[in-house]
């Protein structure tokens, strides 16, 4: 068992760096929405749809950590834009899960084209965050 020990110790390391990301970049997001009043308008407007995707993008570097962060990117990217595009279906079953704290939070209420940009946006910025600020930290 302790040859596996390094391997193993390897192997949950560099995920703990994005299960903290996650995590903060959550609290990030739903702070933003609950201290919405306090932030100014651009912020309040666009940082919380921007923080969601960005936490997709950690969430995929998490499980998928030896693939490489550009396909991470377009896998958050796709992940995200397809949620915003299924606010499009309107279905009982779906509006019900949507009215719910955490459907909202997950699958959100109405498609709005500007997500689109904000999820880019999101994601492209926690990519440099782990390009270049978190890729020595998982080591």
């Amino acid at each position: 068992m302790k040859a596996f020990d390094p391997l193993m110790t390897s192997f949950f390391k560099g995920r703990l760096v994005y299960f903290i990301a996650v995590i903060i970049t959550m609290m990030t997001g739903l702070a933003s929405r609950h201290f919405g009043v306090l932030l100014p308008d651009f912020v309040r407007e666009h940082f919380g749809d921007a923080l969601w995707a960005g936490m997709i993008y950690f969430g995929v570097r998490m499980v998928w950590i030896n693939r490489s962060r550009e396909l991470a990117m377009m896998v958050s990217l796709v992940f995200s834009w397809a949620v915003e595009c299924s606010q499009m279906i309107q279905t009982p079953g779906l509006n019900e899960v949507r009215s719910t704290v955490l459907g909202a939070l997950i699958l959100g209420h109405g498609f709005l084209a500007m997500d689109l940009l904000r999820y880019a946006v999101g994601i492209l910025c926690v990519y440099g965050i782990d390009r270049y600020f978190l890729r020595n930290k998982k080591a």
